[in-house]
């Protein structure tokens, strides 16, 4: 019986009809307006940091990794080694994709070398549209004879090297 009787003067409280409204219609207004206001900045926002680029660019190297990420909002992003030198340590460039074409070219030449044309947007407010600010707009594939990052040019796996032997002494 108590329960029904808090129940009872909770909702007098918050639903009465015989109170007068606690916010007049112009303050609603003000405050709805305010609302608006801030959604259609925050959309132009967004799309003039989507549509503007800050930096547009190549980058080649092996597609280490692709893969489809996010919690709500799946996203297409990718990470190639940059091999500078022949022995040197390879920078990892990641990025993201959102052209269909360009991530079936990519899909196509995992652990191969390719070349990423991106453009790079600064200030995207949220990782719904990629969880990088650089985006692929076109991918190649490189050709197979290139050298892998770390091994020398001309220089031959140690196992390549083994064989000859091999096949000597049997």
């Amino acid at each position: 019986m108590g329960a029904h009787r808090a129940c009872a003067a909770i909702f007098t409280i918050f639903f009465n009809p015989y109170q007068p409204n606690p916010m007049p219609k112009r303050a609603t207004a003000i405050l709805l307006s305010v609302i608006a206001t801030v959604v259609v900045l925050g959309a132009l926002y967004t799309w003039f940091t989507l549509s503007w680029s800050y930096a547009e660019g190549e980058r080649a190297g092996y597609l280490q990794k692709f893969s489809k990420k996010g919690w709500l909002c799946k996203t297409w992003e990718g990470e190639i080694l940059l091999a500078s030198m022949p022995g040197a340590i390879p920078e990892r460039f990641a990025f993201t994709v959102r052209e269909e074409a360009v991530v079936q070219q990519l899909q196509n030449n995992i652990g191969k070398r390719v070349q990423v044309t991106y453009e790079q947007h600064k200030g995207v407010p949220t990782t719904c549209f990629g969880e990088t600010e650089y985006f692929a707009t076109r991918a190649l594939s490189g050709t197979d004879e290139q050298e892998a990052p770390g091994r020398a040019p001309g220089q031959v796996s140690n196992q390549a090297q083994s064989l000859p032997s091999q096949t000597a002494a049997q």
